[in-house]
């Protein structure tokens, strides 16, 4: 049996500029951070040449292509694991919230199928082979940075362009860890709905996703100096030029709960993942944190840290 953990991730900076029909022209980056919320992948030998899928579903098939869940179908055919096994996922947190979980599905899929087959593959070969499954295999209109923050880990600087994605060293981000807070929307969402749309609108809001890129490189800049507080206040500039990019981004429920927060002190936020609902992350100074939670108090907060480690087996007899 093999087990592997794979973090989810909040992206702070930048989303929207890791789609390549932007940074291959453009160019782009992300400051993104994997946490301590996880999904787990378990593979274990069967004594039949049958597979048995757990997912949101149970199936046991005959033939790898009857496979209904496709991040699992595609990872089979991808990595040629064959039949004759069980295959579950487990997460810490449903989908739909924001946090990469489906990116971080395929990752772990991709490293404990490798790890079965008693294959040593790299981090960065893993990411290639998930954005590979997602965007060209199946079509899903999505960026690159969930892919490579689930494997990698840690909290990161990543840099798009044309020649490929680069990733910074791990970066100590506890400092900053302490001012964010988490709380959930109350609903969740698809963000397929308003991925589409912002991809078939890149040309267009070419000029706001500049200044989101200027705004992440800035961020990076401000971490390197400890100024912790003028990331707050970029978050917000940040999520408002987000809400630009597509309609669905934001409504009248999150822009009331985002005020609330934001009349208790919080220097600025953001709804996590594509938008449209999920999680609404807040950075607050110390002395405002728990006026903050106050202001939220109706709304379940979702308690976090920074997680240094990307996706790893971590049981395998």
């Amino acid at each position: 049996m093999i087990i592997v953990q794979t973090p989810l991730r909040i992206s702070l900076f930048g989303g929207g500029t890791d789609f390549p029909a932007y940074y291959e022209e453009h160019g782009g980056c992300v400051l993104s951070t994997a946490i301590n919320k996880y999904i787990y992948v378990v593979i274990n030998k069967r004594t039949d040449r049958r597979v048995r899928v757990s997912c949101t579903h149970l199936q046991t098939v005959s033939s790898i292509d009857k496979i209904k869940h496709d991040l699992i179908r595609e990872v089979i055919k991808k990595t040629g694991m064959g039949k004759g096994v069980d295959i579950y996922t487990i997460g810490d947190i449903p989908a739909g919230t924001g946090l990469g979980s489906s990116s971080s599905v395929t990752v772990g899929l991709l490293k404990a199928m490798h790890e079965y087959l008693g294959e040593s593959v790299s981090q960065e070969q893993i990411a290639k082979e998930a954005c590979d499954i997602e965007r060209n295999v199946l079509g899903k209109p999505i960026g690159v940075q969930d892919q490579y923050i689930a494997s990698f880990g840690g909290f990161r600087f990543m840099d798009f362009s044309k020649s490929g994605v680069g990733v910074s060293k791990k970066m100590d981000g506890r400092k900053l860890n302490e001012r964010l807070l988490m709380f959930f929307t109350g609903f969740f969402r698809k963000s397929e709905e308003i991925l589409t749309e912002q991809n078939q609108s890149i040309e267009k809001n070419v000029i706001w996703l500049k200044e989101m890129e200027i705004i992440t490189r800035k961020a990076l800049e401000e971490l390197g100096n400890e100024n912790y507080d003028a990331l707050g206040w970029m978050l917000n500039q940040s999520w408002t030029l987000k809400k630009k990019l597509s309609s669905n981004i934001s409504n009248e429920k999150l822009d009331s709960m985002y005020k609330l927060a934001m009349d208790a002190g919080a220097l600025g936020g953001k709804i996590t993942g594509a938008g449209g609902g999920g999680y609404l992350l807040v950075y607050t100074t110390p002395d405002k944190r728990e006026d903050v939670r106050k202001a939220l108090k109706d709304y379940q907060e979702l308690p976090f840290n920074f997680e240094p480690d990307g996706s790893k087996v971590v049981y395998n007899k």
